[in-house]
């Protein structure tokens, strides 16, 4: 079994779009700027984040259709210089939550929002570090 991807169901497919391309500096795939699906990955590692228009999804579980209340998910991305970052993506129009601080004595994170709503957190980890 291999992990494929985490898919956000999102209502502003495009605002979304433009956060993991432009702001968090992921690689879509495709292109698909308007969607209804696009997979973004890093530099390196094999999994993506993807996103997919929610109604697209409700249309095949009808459940989905009322709007998402609550933290539903966490994107977990790893970075190599958790400061440079954080200012890269400021500067690209990403509003911190949280740090860059410490979360243990091996790692460092920051926290923010995507247009949806969906908290991501970007990882430093201590132990790489040479």
């Amino acid at each position: 079994m291999e992990l494929a991807q985490v898919r956000l169901l999102v209502t502003d497919f495009a605002a979304c779009y433009r956060f993991y391309d432009e702001v968090l500096g992921l690689k879509p795939q495709s292109g698909a700027a308007d969607g209804p699906y696009e997979k973004f990955s890093a530099a390196t590692g094999a999994a993506g984040v993807a996103l997919q228009d929610r109604v697209m999804m409700a249309e095949v579980l009808g459940e989905l259709g009322e709007t998402a209340t609550g933290h539903r998910s966490l994107v977990v991305l790893r970075v190599d210089d958790l400061d440079a970052y954080c200012e890269q993506i400021t500067a690209r129009g990403a509003a911190l939550l949280h740090g860059p601080a410490p979360m243990t004595e091996r790692m460092r994170v920051a926290h923010l929002k995507d247009p949806e709503g969906n908290l991501v957190e970007l990882q430093e980890w201590l132990l790489l570090r040479t």
